[in-house]
Formats: C-alpha cells, structure tokens, sequence
C-alpha cells in the first residue's frame, strides 16, 4: 500500500522520517481507511475513518471549554454501548456552526451506517445493521466557518471501499498525517504489555500544535487496544492517567472548543474479565496507558506552533498538589518566560515572578531555582555559585528542565510547555490564509 506522497510535496512543512516512528503494527479488530475529501483544496490526505467490524468498547474525556464542538455535542449524546466507527475530519473544527452544523455530522452518520451495514453483508459471516448512533466524529481545524458537509459526505464511499482490515506503519502514518492542521509532525505511540498472562497492545495517534491547555475534563487523541476491558473500566483507567498526561501540557494557555480523547477496546485478546479498575491484572496495563498517552502529549507540546525548545517544569515539595500544579502552570503559560527562553536569554526573574503570581502561600526563603544542573536562586537571593555564562550556555540547549522547589511540604506536579517564538506569530497571523 502506497503513502499518499502529496502529503510530503505539497505542505511546506518539514515532515519525519518512517524511521523517527514506533513500529505500529496490525491490531485485532480495527480497521483503517485515509482519503482526501479535498478540504485543503488539494489532495492531501483530511479524512480518516477508524471501523470497528465487531464494535469496540469505548470512554472518552472532552474539552470543559463553556463553548464546545457540534461534534463534541453529537458524541456526548451518544448512548450506544459499544461505537462501530470514528471519523475524524482536519481543516473544519465544525464549531460555532449552530443546528446546521450539528445535522451535516447527523445525515454523515446515516450514510456511513449504511454503506458500513452494507459492507457487513458482504464480508461477515454474520453481518450486523450498523446504525448513525454507533458512529462518533472528532473534527479540528479552523472554528466558525461553514462545515463542508458535501465534501464530506461524497468522500465516505471511497473511506468504506478503502478499509484495510490488516494495518501497518504506513497506514498508521497515514492516519496520524490525515488529522493534522498547523502541526509539523505526526504523533504516534505504542506500547505493548500483559494483562494477567495475556499480551496486549496499545497504540495511539494524536494532534495539537496551537490553542493547547487541555482541561480535560484544538487536542486531539485516540488510543486503541485490543485488550478485552469494558466502557466503565476504560473510562476510570482514562481518567486517572489524563492527569499527568494531557492535563500537564500547555502551548499557549488556550482551551480547545473541540478537545477529545478517546481510547477504544476491541476485545480481541481475550483476556480474562475484570470488573475492577484495582486489580492487580491491570497494573502494567494502567502503567502502559499512561505511557503511551505521556509520549503523545509530549509530541504535541515538543511541535508547538513555532516552537524551537521543549521545556519540563517540575515544582517540588508544595504544601499540596494543586498548589505545584498551579505554580507550575503559571511558569508554563507566561509570555515573558517563554519569550525569554525562545531568545536563550537566562532571565530568572521571570520565572521567579511566575511563581509568585499565584495564590498560593510561599515563603521566598526558602525556595530554590534550578535550570537544569545550575541553581539560580536560595535563600532570598541569587545562589552563591551562580554562573551567567553556565547558564546561557544551557540555554541553548533543545530541551530545558526548571526546576523550582517550594520547600514547604511533600507535594509535587510536572508539566510540558514551549516557547514562542517569532514563527508562532507569524503561524497565528496567517493561521487562515
């Protein structure tokens, strides 16, 4: 099967290698199909359908954003127990789009549950009515203009005539560059584990490059497994392991109308039924997911818009969590920060009054700063040793560690961020050209 090079020629972003990528493989009971419905007025790849033949257990986290999606609207009112498709559109974020935009997602619904129930009677054994309540759709790209319903729509005959029932890297690269906007790279992780005696594995694509501050309850995320779990098991396993995954990033401060992560089990695997999210057959399954959702928040975070520097924040030893996370952030979301690093300018103050900006009880005293291996600031003061010119060098590095400990508890939170740069201007200023 052949990549749609268009992809590659005609973007004039740098785009990876097949060798930077994990090698995702064939998973058990998904299928995956990549066209292009023209959306970028060109033939890039911007429509991607997920089928699930046997139906696939599902949970999802949305955006807590006041002003959410037609397609967030749509999945939430889903009741179905099990989902047959996904369908994920780029460069349409079908947002701010009223009634119209919301039955454009209906009547799509209605024509891939038919063409998929016609599919069924041609490939099953015993085949299934598929119907638009098993079908859910993320969609991203730009907010409040006009959602392509007939591009779309005309586009979903070729999706079920191209379904692969056998998946390779190529496909899930495939995949991964369909949902992409401002993004540079694809995002793809795996992770492959057990749970009891059972083998299982665990892939994941995902996109957001800009308007990323995810509170989950424009980042999107699918994670599929062939682990035999139930909706309700899924749903407390996702929501224990966004929180030190895609509720630790931020780009830009900026809460997507249309963030949604979503992971779905096939259950082919087979492994034995578990009821309860403590088990202890789940335990390298639990540390799996959060691997894999961790790596993907990391890829977004890392192709920030214009981004030239990944950046960790670690708050160490806070009188509790919310107070490290809060702290955290504020360092993560400040313009003066971020600028200061895009310009490798070892300008600790703005980090220090980021800390200090909060609501949360400090002592000046005893909090110490710390940029990678150097300690900027103990006791109230610039630390002893300090060295300008250590520190500009680090500065100068692709990756940056702040480290800032409160010395007032036990509690601690990491977060991911970026810098800005003059190119997130210039990508935000011509965002819709």
């Amino acid at each position: 099967m052949a990549i749609n090079l268009n992809n590659f020629l005609i973007s004039k972003k740098d785009r990876s290698k097949m060798a930077d990528f994990q090698d995702l493989d064939h998973l058990d009971g998904l299928s995956i199909s990549v066209t292009s419905a023209n959306l970028y007025n060109n033939s890039r790849d911007d429509l991607t359908l997920f089928y699930f033949r046997n139906g696939a257990e599902y949970a999802s986290v949305y955006t807590q954003s006041k002003i959410i999606s037609e397609n967030i609207k749509w999945n939430m009112s889903i009741k179905s127990k099990k989902i047959k498709a996904l369908i994920i559109n780029a460069r349409n974020a079908n947002c701010l789009t009223g009634l119209k935009g919301y039955n454009s997602l209906k009547d799509i619904a209605e024509e891939t549950a038919r063409l998929l129930t016609h599919k069924q009677k041609l490939d099953e054994d015993n085949p299934k009515k598929i119907t638009p309540e098993e079908i859910i759709f993320g969609c991203t790209g730009t907010i409040g203009e006009p959602f392509p319903h007939t591009k779309i729509k005309s586009s979903i005959k070729t999706l079920v005539d191209k379904i692969k029932y056998t998946q390779n890297k190529y496909l899930w690269i495939k995949s991964a560059m369909s949902i992409l906007t401002t993004d540079l790279k694809p995002k793809l992780a795996m992770e492959e584990c057990k749970i009891g005696n059972t083998k299982v594995k665990i892939y994941g694509i995902a996109k957001g490059s800009g308007m990323i501050f995810p509170n989950m309850a424009t980042t999107l995320a699918y994670i599929f497994t062939d682990a035999n779990l139930s909706s309700s098991v899924l749903k407390k396993i996702l929501k224990k392991n966004i929180y030190n995954t895609f509720n630790a990033i931020t780009c830009d401060g900026d809460t997507s109308t249309n963030d949604m992560i979503t992971i779905f089990s096939t259950g082919v695997a087979k492994n034995k039924n578990i009821t309860n999210v403590n088990d202890k057959k789940l335990k390298d399954f639990d540390k799996s997911i959060n691997n894999v959702l961790l790596n993907l928040a990391k890829r977004v975070v890392s192709d920030g818009e214009g981004a030239s520097k990944f950046i960790q924040i670690d708050v160490l030893n806070c009188k509790s969590e919310e107070d490290a996370k809060k702290i955290a952030f504020s360092i993560a979301n400040s313009a003066l920060v971020k600028a200061a690093i895009a310009g490798e300018d070892p300008n600790w103050g703005r980090i220090m009054m980021a800390v200090g900006k909060n609501d949360v009880d400090l002592n000046v005293n005893t909090i110490n700063l710390i940029l990678g291996n150097h300690k900027v600031f103990e006791k109230g003061q610039v630390a002893k040793n300090y060295s300008e010119d250590d520190v500009k060098e680090y500065m100068k590095n692709d990756s940056i560690n702040i480290i800032v400990d409160i010395n007032l508890g036990k509690k601690k939170f990491t977060c991911y961020t970026m810098d800005f740069t003059k190119k997130y201007l210039e990508i935000n200023s011509d965002y819709r050209s």
